[in-house]
């Protein structure tokens, strides 16, 4: 069984990747939090990625450019939300999401979730690269609402610890 994890020098590769062909992405997730807080704090199976739908075209055409060009199959796969490899390690866990009215985005089917273009506005560096990240309120708030995993409870003890917010029901900071 393939165990899988995406280092900090292949994330800034897939970015770079994205930026050569004019794609702008988002890193959110457990990359998102350590995007936000500067360093990595922990190992990571994937790397989530906000994406916006004008740019899934081009998104592909960076993706196949590193190798990541295959479906992994995940058990709530949607149009908007699922995951590619590369067949050994690295995960990408896409987040298409659509501009919407007076600064607001859209993630999801018609009852998806529409969100401020600012929860998308954080700024982060993996490995020394400077990027785009979730902000960190918005990432603390979106890991919650699902069971959390032992990575969750660090992710959000670390967004609590760092950025001084309170911590949400269910987790200890």
């Amino acid at each position: 069984m393939t165990t899988h994890e995406i280092s900090a020098d292949a994330v800034v590769a897939l970015l770079d990747s994205f930026d050569e062909v004019g794609v702008d992405v988002c890193v959110g997730g457990g990359w998102g939090v350590d995007a936000n807080l500067r360093r990595q704090t922990r190992p990571h199976s994937d790397l989530d990625l906000w994406l916006p739908a004008d740019h899934f075209d081009r998104a592909v055409v960076a993706l196949v450019a590193v190798g990541v060009d295959r479906l992994y199959p995940w058990g709530d796969d949607r149009p908007w939300n699922f995951v590619l490899h590369d067949g050994a390690r690295r995960r990408v866990d896409l987040h298409v999401f659509e501009a919407a009215e007076e600064g607001m985005l859209h993630y999801g089917g018609r009852v998806g979730e529409t969100f401020p273009s600012v929860a998308l506005d954080g700024h982060g560096e993996i490995a020394g690269r400077p990027l785009r990240c979730e902000d960190p309120g918005w990432s603390l708030r979106w890991h919650t609402g699902y069971p959390p995993r032992v990575v969750d409870h660090h992710d959000v003890a670390a967004l609590c610890s760092t950025f001084g917010f309170d911590p949400p029901p269910g987790f200890g900071c």
